[in-house]
Parts: C-alpha cells; structure tokens; sequence
C-alpha cells in the first residue's frame, strides 16, 4: 500500500517499548554508556490519490540513542537473600556493582511524516526488533524489497537516570527517661489575671510625636 501511496500524513504516535542497555565506559571510572532504542507505534493516514480519503494504516518506527552518566563505583560484593542456596550466584557477576538505567518518557508528540523513495544504501542501521513488538504487528514486517518508505518526525521528551543503592548514616541520639512527674501549677488564675497591669494604651491612640508637632504649628499664627 505505501509503494502505491501518494501522500502520506502522521496521525498519532505511541511509545510501544524502550530497550535500554549498559555498559561501563573503559578508563572512565564510575561512568556508563546509556544505550536506548525508542519503539513507536505510528499511526498514519494514506492517500491512494491526491482527493482520495485517507485509508489508516498503523507502523514501526525506531529512535536509537546513547547517554552518558555517571553513576559512581563500588568496590563491595553484595549479597541477598534473594540468591538460593543450590543455584547460580547471579548476584557475584562482574556486573553486580552497576546502577540501574531507567528512563522517564512523557507522550510523544507527532510532528509529521514524509513518503521518500528507498535508498540503494541504507540510510539507517539494521534494529533487532523484539518478538514482543513483532507479535504485537502479526509477524515480520516488509523486508528491503519495497520502493518506497515513510519517514516521521516525532517531538519526544524524556529524562534518563542511574538509580543505585547506597548507604546512608544517620545519627542517633541518646533520650533520658524523667524519674520524677511534672507538677501542674496550682496557682488561681483569677490572680494570675489581678497581677496583669491594665492596658490602657491599648484604648487611647498614641501621642504624636515632638517633631511632628512642630511640622504641625503655624508660622503665621503661632497656633497649634
């Protein structure tokens, strides 16, 4: 249907999956190498001609990329509760001290789509699509032979981090337990009220001030 196609318009787009792996970079202690590939559920609109009605026709789309982060170093092994006795030690692998890469993915945003004539050369690399996303979309998708391919843009914001344990110290304080009971006051409160001094400012506005007494007196006069 595309190679027949005339035009070709984006729709809607999905974040089908996110393949992430990590790798520590060589002689850059505490540092990894993020690499992610996005996969997209793309939605497009087919014109078979320049009047015709848009035919829906869903795809793939794939976005490689690479972070670099730093994510510290730990030189201890650790050890769980989660490991059986009787089976594979996973946790004392060469890979037990890395962090783990999560990745933060808000919905992406479809900006367009543009119906190209297939290159001799391949313009992208070759992605190893999941048997989960091929089985999402039926089986394999069209291989090399077709004429023609969609190219889409896609507004995409996302946050990538290293998540990983640590230990943190914090200080405890002795208490003391009191050996004695504490005493209420036995005193009247309507003497507690008699010993308060009336507040009779608190009745009259305050007096004015000398010096705007004498901004106040009139020259011509002499009255106040």
């Amino acid at each position: 249907m595309i190679d027949k196609a005339a035009n070709v318009r984006l729709n809607d787009v999905e974040v089908c999956s996110v393949s992430i792996g990590l790798q520590p970079i060589p002689f850059n202690k505490g540092f990894y190498a993020v690499d992610m590939t996005f996969y997209f559920d793309v939605c497009l609109d087919v014109f078979m001609a320049p009047n015709a009605l848009p035919m829906p026709v869903k795809g793939l789309a794939v976005f490689s990329k690479r972070a670099v982060l730093f994510g510290s170093d730990g030189s201890v092994k650790i050890f769980s509760s989660d490991c059986s006795a009787d089976g594979p030690d996973q946790q004392n692998q060469p890979t037990r001290n890395c962090p783990k890469a999560v990745v933060q993915v808000a919905e992406p945003i479809p900006l367009c789509a543009k119906l190209t004539e297939r290159c001799s050369h391949p313009c992208m690399p070759p992605f190893r699509i999941p048997e989960a996303i091929l089985r999402r979309y039926g089986g394999e998708f069209v291989g090399p032979e077709a004429d023609k391919q969609v190219l889409v843009s896609i507004g995409l914001f996302s946050i990538v981090q290293l998540e990983r344990n640590v230990q943190m110290l914090i200080p405890a304080y002795d208490f003391c337990i009191p050996h004695k009971e504490c005493v209420s006051s036995s005193e009247d409160p309507c003497e507690l009220f008699s010993s308060i001094e009336f507040p009779t400012n608190e009745f009259f506005p305050n007096n004015l001030p000398l010096d705007k007494k004498k901004a106040h007196t009139c020259t011509a006069c002499g009255d106040t």
